[in-house]
């Protein structure tokens, strides 16, 4: 049942101004608008909290992240009915992320147990080195503070309320303060509810976890801008990642923002490989192209092919492929505006051919498809820029020399792809030492839809793609980016953290 109000340090707390949610299908249903008074309520609940959450039994931690998995999956019908409702999102896709958050939750309870993300150091004492001894030195991360979460519109649970950016703050030992998205706070609500249920089993202070909800500018920066507030997760577009990294920076005290913002996530064609396959590919990469209307974050939005009889092959299959795939519902009407400026904006650049266009004047979108030759590309810097939806641009390079100057040309990227076949080696091996600074994952042969929880994942990149390259949103190295070292010099063990020794 939706409660419909804010959770701050557990209590459900409503308000006089509302908004009202906007269902794909379903009711429309009224929410309070947070504001300063209750991002104060919650940050300095979490700030009261971390006292005992931040220096508690990572155990204890572990334990909590598995009951609020449980939790989900207790309220998973209704979860799926208001989910769908809200985000327009078939249920299967919806039951795969709630699957993904759960099983996020799970693996990070794992990870701090094992307790390796701890990167514990220790250099004994030489009392006796010369010239000068050396003291007894200990080294291990310790939480930041209360961190600020911004639900995504595009994965309502698993960038959102419990997706990555909590489950890795709260496996640090960091209180959470989400700010519910406009587009789902339904979801968030059952979802809070949840984190309620779960920090009553544990018997955690209850300003261990807060949800603001608001559809205002002025909410996320009150949030932001909290003194108490060390650090913000968060997930959306590039301007309004922007806006916020710059409150974070102007504070007295600056605090990191860890934003991903925007990537084209380019896939270049070797010759070969499109010799051999340019069929297989193309109907490949228009099936990525068009998942999830477009809607994810690493939707590989632009292809580059050598010049030749198989790149027109390669088109033809992609228009094919493109022209079949059925109207999608965007997330949010605002997407789907977003969506068809975009588009304004990609057939405004000179050189560029249209080869499909599917609707785009409503919630319910379809692909759009343009060629543009290497030269034209970098001619212009505005294809380079993310449309998020379904609109892919094919390039046409002329040789491995112009597809050099592509890559060196991009923006930082989430992901980087060659497709390849043995004998593209001298190729790509030119394009790698580019791609590896351009991007955070590289991939061979695939797709970059699909994002792998584990250890070894990196889902970030350099700017705009994300705000820290060196960190990570999706995978345990996650929880690295709300830890900070400390050392421990000469100090008697009584005084050291438990996970110090």
């Amino acid at each position: 049942m939706i409660i419909g109000k804010h959770l701050i340090a557990g209590d459900w707390v409503g308000g006089a101004a509302v908004f009202q949610s906007a269902p794909v299908s379903g009711e429309a249903l009224a929410f309070p608008v947070g504001g300063a008074a209750e991002v104060d309520a919650a940050v300095h609940a979490a700030e009261e909290a971390f006292w005992t959450f931040g220096y508690s039994d990572r155990g204890i931690r572990a334990r909590f992240l598995r009951r609020v998995a449980d939790e989900i999956e207790a309220r998973g019908p209704e979860i799926t009915e208001i989910a769908t409702q809200e985000s327009g999102l078939p249920v299967p896709r919806i039951e795969g992320e709630r699957g993904r958050t759960t099983g996020q939750l799970r693996l990070f309870a794992d990870h701090i147990e094992a307790g390796a993300y701890l990167d514990r150091r220790h250099d004994a004492a030489l009392p006796e080195r010369k010239p000068l001894p050396r003291p007894d030195i200990r080294l291990v991360q310790r939480p930041i503070g209360p961190v600020a979460v911004f639900g995504a519109s595009n994965f309502p649970l698993a960038f959102s309320v419990a997706g990555g950016d909590t489950a890795s703050a709260l496996a640090a030992g960091c209180p959470v303060v989400v700010k519910g998205h406009p587009a789902h706070p339904g979801t968030s609500d059952l979802v809070a509810q949840a984190f309620a249920s779960a920090i009553e089993a544990v018997g955690l202070h209850p300003g261990v976890f807060s949800l603001v909800q608001g559809n205002t500018n002025a909410l996320g920066a009150a949030l932001v801008q909290h003194s108490l507030i060390k650090a913000v997760g968060f997930t959306g577009s590039l301007g309004g990642g922007r806006a916020l990294f710059d409150l974070c920076a102007a504070r007295e005290e600056p605090i990191p923002f860890y934003g991903e913002l925007g990537s084209v996530n380019p896939v270049f064609v070797l010759p070969a490989a499109l010799e051999a396959r340019a069929t297989d590919i193309a109907s490949g990469w228009a099936a990525s192209l068009a998942l999830g209307a477009g809607q994810f974050c690493t939707n590989p939005g632009v292809v580059i092919l050598p010049k030749g009889e198989k790149a027109d092959a390669f088109v033809a299959e992609a228009v094919a492929s493109l022209s079949s795939v059925a109207s999608q519902t965007t997330l949010t009407e605002g997407i789907a505006a977003a969506f068809a400026s975009g588009r304004a904006g990609v057939r405004d650049v000179t050189g560029v051919e249209p080869l499909f266009e599917g609707n785009c004047d409503t919630r319910a979108v379809e692909p759009q498809l343009y060629r543009v030759a290497g030269r034209d590309l970098l001619a212009s810097d505005a294809l380079l820029h993310e449309v998020f939806g379904p609109l892919g641009i094919v390039v046409i390079a002329d040789g491995a020399d112009e597809m050099l100057s592509i890559a060196r040309a991009l923006e930082g990227q989430l992901t980087c792809t060659l497709q390849m076949d043995d004998t593209d080696m001298e190729i790509a091996s030119r394009l790698m030492p580019v791609l590896e600074r351009k991007a955070g994952r590289i991939l061979a042969n695939g797709f970059p839809t699909g994002v792998e929880v584990c250890d070894a994942m990196v889902h970030g990149g350099p700017y705009p793609a994300s705000t820290n390259f060196g960190a990570t949103s999706v995978g345990t190295m996650a929880i690295r980016r709300f830890l900070r070292p400390v050392s421990y010099q000469n100090l008697p063990t009584d005084l050291l953290p438990a996970d110090g020794l």
